[in-house]
């Protein structure tokens, strides 16, 4: 890779082990991705904050890498794993109270912004298309790339925080327009409607599709962010694929179906309980259009089972603001901030057998993380089924 004499500088330790130890990764990464020099970001959003994600050697880690450094660029942050306003009516173990916190303390001493959201592209203001990111979040990557018009590879943890040291990602993958430009077409032969159904297709195309992009043919242009944000949060989490485009980009693409067989096929595989004890709603993070929808579906009724809402603490003052949070509390819901339905220990299996939710997102990690039943339905249907 081709270095600048600042990055030689760095990459020697001029200016510090930790500095050094955050260019060593960045460019091993360049190296396994061939890329051919490092280039600037504007903004990088770490993962890996809830202690269930990384562990006491994660913490031990980030105590030891957050000494004596700050970051070079805006640095935003995935969800924890509770709800610091709530502690005391919860099971959260103090143990894991302990870790959690030393991990905010670390990433709060570089000079992070305490977002605790794996939805920044709702939260914060959106720089220009083009401009290059690094965010570890795989919705917030995806979602970026493909409706935002933002450059990101799908980063890690550990990538995304190199970056938001150095200010430097590499130039590989969907940095690069050319990259951008996808070789296989998934074509739908469903009329996709709800959030459920985009979720769903999401999670196909990441099976499927080992490339960097894919386009997509049936889905709407006008599909809202709620339908956008599910396909996402999908298609992260069952494969590598960083990005879709809404169009064909030419008849010389691959394509591969998408029909009724193969969304039944993904639903059983998810949906692994005809009902749940409790509602959870939140992965990824819901933001204002979610709980506008909710509110609306919701009026004049209350839900017949708990219902446990995840969103970012910003998203849950800027709805209290406009009206929103005391007509879904009122309709028997419970708002957790600064966390997220996936990893959790806020849901257990020792205080619920299944759970009910409309992400897919969350359903693979509900069902194998939390190793609770998943019934999986669209938000629609859910408010219809359980609430009077």
């Amino acid at each position: 890779m081709q270095l600048t004499k600042d990055e030689e500088k760095s990459l020697s330790g001029e200016f510090g082990e930790t500095m050094a130890s955050a260019y060593r990764i960045l460019l091993s990464i360049g190296a396994a991705t061939d890329a051919e020099k490092l280039v600037p970001i504007k903004w990088a959003h770490i993962s890996g904050v809830n202690y269930n994600t990384i562990g006491d050697a994660g913490v031990e880690f980030l105590e030891e890498f957050s000494q004596n450094t700050k970051t070079a660029v805006k640095t935003t942050i995935n969800p924890m794993g509770f709800d610091r306003g709530k502690v005391a009516a919860t099971n959260v173990s103090q143990s894991f109270i302990e870790q959690q916190m030393k991990i905010v303390k670390s990433f709060e001493s570089i000079g992070a912004s305490p977002s605790f959201t794996c939805i920044p592209y709702e939260i914060f203001d959106i720089p220009p298309k083009g401009t290059v990111v690094s965010f570890a979040e795989s919705n917030a990557a995806i979602y970026s790339n493909s409706v935002l018009g933002l450059f990101t590879n799908k980063e890690s943890s550990l990538s995304a925080l190199a970056s938001s040291i150095t200010g430097k990602a590499p130039y590989s993958g969907l940095r690069i327009e050319e990259i951008r430009h996808p070789k296989v077409t998934i074509k739908s032969n469903i009329k996709l409607q709800t959030e459920l159904d985009y979720g769903l297709l999401g999670y196909f195309a990441g099976n499927q599709i080992k490339d960097d992009c894919v386009a997509l043919d049936g889905i709407s242009e006008n599909a809202d962010m709620i339908k956008t944000k599910s396909l996402s949060a999908a298609m992260g989490t069952s494969g590598t694929c960083g990005m879709f485009a809404r169009k064909e980009y030419g008849l010389r693409q691959d394509v591969v179906s998408f029909d009724q067989g193969e969304m039944n096929k993904i639903r059983d595989e998810l949906n692994t309980s005809e009902s749940g004890d409790i509602i959870v709603l939140g992965s990824p993070q819901l933001g204002i259009s979610e709980l506008k929808f909710l509110t609306d579906q919701i009026r004049y009724k209350k839900f017949s089972k708990r219902c446990l809402i995840f969103c970012a603490r910003k998203t849950y003052w800027q709805a209290e603001q406009i009206g929103l949070t005391g007509k879904i509390e009122r309709a028997g819901s419970e708002f957790m901030c600064d966390s997220c339905a996936c990893l959790t220990p806020l849901v257990s299996k020792a205080d619920v057998d299944s759970v009910i939710t409309n992400s897919v997102k969350g359903a693979y990690y509900l069902g194998h993380s939390n190793r609770v039943g998943v019934a999986l339905k669209d938000l629609k249907t859910i408010i219809k089924e359980y609430s009077n």
